[in-house]
């Protein structure tokens, strides 16, 4: 057995070199036959890659090239739109603002309307306790453009909503004119006018682009608007604000002593006849008080009550174009034409505030005070406000400059004190005058 299995093993082991090494040339050989086939057959390979990703990878040095160019671009474009988004917002609150303004109005004109219909229509049963009011304005009268044809125009361009601020200036008081309307700008009231009494004024109104109006000559006032002093314009403005009654519009009168810090349109409530600021410096004043007359020598009856109230200051009111107010302006002119020492302001409150008695019948004109820290005068801000941590915080409306005779330095520190933010600037001024 072993003789024959030897010569077997022998052969076998001498060829095993030789069929290793062809089977490994064998598979090589194959293996690079295959790989050539694939490659003929695929030259992207088997799985190629997406294009626009390869595309990508090749754009990604030139794009970090020209990144740091678009990036300042970018920049600029944000910077810009950033301004246009912060105009349109300053856009969208001042149409809020207006349309609460328009909002509001309306709501006082429904209001005013529903209650000329219940009193001018039929008759009617007063209603539940405590639910009955009274009208507080009477109708408004239909414009009349015949009047002034050529102030007619120039009112159109000019009002908002049939209301304008109208003041009578002449040259005596071209400075204090200048503070007046510049702080109008500042605010950004746009209705508003000013009647010139001579040319000096004209023109220094259109060279500072302030809407104007010249009056056609007048016998017999015409001295008075170029030479009067501020008592005799006044008297003047009661004339010549009745034709812009008689035209339709409200009017917002006021003396050129006066700085603008808000507009007063946001703040009136339109539901009186004649709405003025007041002389009062205190609630009691202003508003109205129970004031005690004691006569010791009637005993029993030695106390009478009386009632007092400061008079509304005829250098800022709004007037509402109406059958009283205009009667108002008729008696108060016509009573200065001839009573040449009577003070304006004197004769305006007398014919407000007088009731009908024997002899005289009484003007029925609604009226309202204003509030006298919004429509501030020159006494409440010097003797009570300024020294008052509180109400110095006040923002007034208005502040009328009428206690004191030295207007212009205190308009201007007015201005310094609410618009320039200097607290220091009201000190050096005593409460009232030096004489």
């Amino acid at each position: 057995m072993a003789s024959r299995g030897a010569p077997l093993m022998r052969g076998s082991g001498s060829s095993a070199p030789w069929s290793r090494g062809s089977r490994i040339a064998v598979a090589i050989g194959i293996g690079v036959l295959v790989g050539c086939v694939f490659a003929f057959l695929y030259p992207d390979g088997i799985f190629p890659s997406n294009p626009a990703h390869l595309q990508g990878r090749r754009n990604i040095e030139s794009n970090k090239v020209s990144s740091s160019c678009d990036s300042s671009e970018k920049i600029d474009v944000l910077k810009f739109e950033l301004a246009v988004a912060l105009e349109e917002n300053a856009k969208l609150k001042t149409q809020v603002r207006e349309l609460s303004t328009t909002l509001k109005q309306a709501e006082q004109g429904k209001d005013q309307l529903e209650k000329q219909v219940m009193v001018l229509g039929d008759t009617h049963k007063a209603g539940p306790f405590g639910t009955v009011k009274a009208l507080r304005t009477n109708p408004l009268v239909a414009p009349d453009e015949s009047v002034n044809p050529r102030l007619a125009k120039l009112l159109e361009e000019v009002a908002v909503k049939k209301e304008l601020i109208v003041c009578l200036a002449n040259t005596n008081v071209k400075d204090m004119l200048g503070v007046w309307f510049e702080n109008i700008k500042k605010v950004g009231i746009k209705n508003y006018l000013v009647v010139a009494l001579d040319d000096n004024i004209e023109e220094f109104c259109k060279t500072n682009n302030v809407p104007v109006y010249r009056r056609n000559p007048d016998e017999g006032v015409d001295s008075i608007a170029k030479t009067g002093g501020n008592h005799a314009v006044s008297g003047l403005k009661f004339r010549i604000l009745r034709e812009f009654l008689q035209l339709g519009y409200s009017i917002l009168l006021s003396d050129v002593d006066i700085v603008y810090l808000q507009n007063p349109f946001d703040h009136l409530y339109r539901d009186s006849d004649v709405e003025s600021m007041s002389d009062g410096h205190s609630n009691m004043t202003a508003y109205g008080f129970n004031d005690v007359f004691d006569e010791p020598s009637m005993g029993w009856a030695r106390y009478a009550h009386t009632m007092r109230i400061w008079v509304f200051n005829s250098g800022f009111f709004y007037i509402r174009p109406t059958i009283p107010s205009i009667e108002l302006l008729d008696r108060v002119a016509d009573r200065l034409a001839k009573e040449l020492k009577s003070w304006d302001q004197a004769v305006f409150n007398e014919e407000l505030f007088f009731p009908s008695h024997p002899g005289y019948d009484g003007l029925h004109a609604s009226k309202r005070t204003m509030d006298i820290y919004l429509f501030m005068n020159s006494k409440v801000l010097f003797k009570r406000v300024r020294k008052d941590e509180d109400l110095s915080k006040i923002k007034p409306v208005i502040v009328h400059v009428n206690y004191h005779p030295d207007k212009l330095p205190r308009m201007k520190a007015l201005v310094e004190y609410y618009v320039n933010g200097n607290k220091d600037a009201l000190k050096p001024f005593p409460d009232g005058s030096d004489w």
